[in-house]
């Protein structure tokens, strides 16, 4: 394959994954609260290969490097964190994930263990 026919490849799937991220943006504007949004499931993210991490604040934690994974179930991954602005104080998670996810840094996908619901 020719260099060129790598860049076009690569302009093309970087036009199509900022159609999908702003399309989804979008659809979250205009949707109402009573409809929401159903989460993605997790599925998406256990795909990844995370490698375990301790920090003394964090406790323990994951991280998975975008070198390390498949680009395709990366770049999935990456963009759905990235559009819901998914930060260690906001993280992402949906009501029967095990894990929270969040971004920090280029190219690592964060996530730790959630605790347990306690009953009300």
């Amino acid at each position: 394959m020719s260099s060129k026919q790598v860049e076009f490849l690569t302009k093309l799937r970087d036009a199509h994954q900022t159609i999908a991220d702003a399309t989804y943006q979008y659809i979250q504007s205009i949707a109402s609260p009573q409809i929401g949004l159903t989460t993605v499931q997790e599925l998406t993210f256990i795909t990844l290969k995370f490698e375990a991490q301790q920090g003394t604040k964090l406790g323990d934690y994951e991280v998975a490097y975008k070198q390390n994974n498949l680009p395709d179930k990366w770049q999935s991954a990456y963009s759905i964190l990235r559009v819901n602005n998914a930060t260690i104080k906001d993280r992402y998670h949906g009501e029967t994930y095990q894990y929270s996810y969040w971004l920090y840094g280029e190219d690592k996908i964060y996530r730790q263990k959630l605790k347990p619901k306690t009953p009300t």
